[in-house]
């Protein structure tokens, strides 16, 4: 599942745990731990991170500079649990993304993917919520150009698009490359997939942003069984969603 992957997981826990709300202290505590005896990759923003927790930084404060787009990339959890409140879901998305990666960029990238999975939840094709997102935030140029750029290269064969825009994880490569593939494969979530991981680079972060967009719009049929079947972490992703619905359910005011 790659480090973010894992960073993820940490956060579908944590909010089943805290009854489908996010808690940036339990996520915090939870995501240190972690690290604690981690035998994958730790990238510079995590160990940045990390050193600032060390020193005594609270989790509004820990974040590194990291420009790099996977640390706006773990929130599924929030949305999943939270889109029906917009306001707390993209709060909670802007703060989980801070707490690693605390740079204006790649925190205002976490409200802008929350608000295109939001609209796309509510009926939207994601190429017309890829457009009606920026006009819901008040975001920089850039979101602009990126977006434009990423719809522009629909046509391109996947590699010269990503290899065009950049393979690294900086926000300004990735952000395109993402839009690239929810336009492309908007109707094949299995190939956008695959495409994307086959281009290298930064294949993880980018994944992370595509499978929750295409999955919200295709539904959970647009996903291979064998794929849900060989994850290892299958078991603990159904349980923390059942545990999430079961919250959600209690917390319903009565009719």
């Amino acid at each position: 599942m790659t480090h973010y992957g894992d960073q993820m997981l940490v956060l579908l826990e944590s909010v089943a745990a805290c009854h489908g709300r996010f808690d940036l202290q339990d996520f915090a505590r939870r995501w240190q731990n972690l690290f604690r005896n981690y035998t994958g990759y730790v990238d510079k923003a995590t160990k940045a991170t990390l050193q600032r927790f060390a020193e005594g930084y609270g989790p509004e404060a820990s974040g590194s500079s990291s420009t790099d787009l996977a640390g706006a990339a773990r929130i599924a959890p929030v949305i999943y649990a939270l889109w029906s409140d917009p306001k707390s879901c993209v709060a909670a998305a802007r703060a989980q993304t801070a707490m690693t990666h605390n740079n204006a960029t790649v925190v205002e990238a976490a409200a802008y993917w929350t608000v295109v999975t939001q609209e796309v939840l509510l009926g939207k094709h994601p190429e017309n919520a890829l457009e009606s997102a920026l006009q819901k935030l008040s975001l920089p140029e850039a979101f602009a150009s990126w977006v434009r750029h990423g719809l522009e290269s629909a046509p391109m064969e996947t590699e010269a698009a990503v290899l065009d825009f950049g393979q690294s994880c900086a926000v300004d490569g990735a952000f395109p490359s993402v839009v690239h593939c929810i336009a492309r494969y908007a109707n094949d979530l299995r190939e956008g997939l695959i495409q994307n991981v086959m281009v290298g680079g930064d294949s993880a972060g980018r994944g992370l942003l595509v499978g929750m967009v295409l999955g919200a719009y295709l539904g959970f049929q647009a996903i291979p069984t064998e794929w849900i079947e060989k994850l290892l972490a299958g078991p603990k992703i159904r349980a923390c969603v059942e545990q999430i619905e079961l919250s959600r359910r209690q917390q319903a005011p009565p009719r």
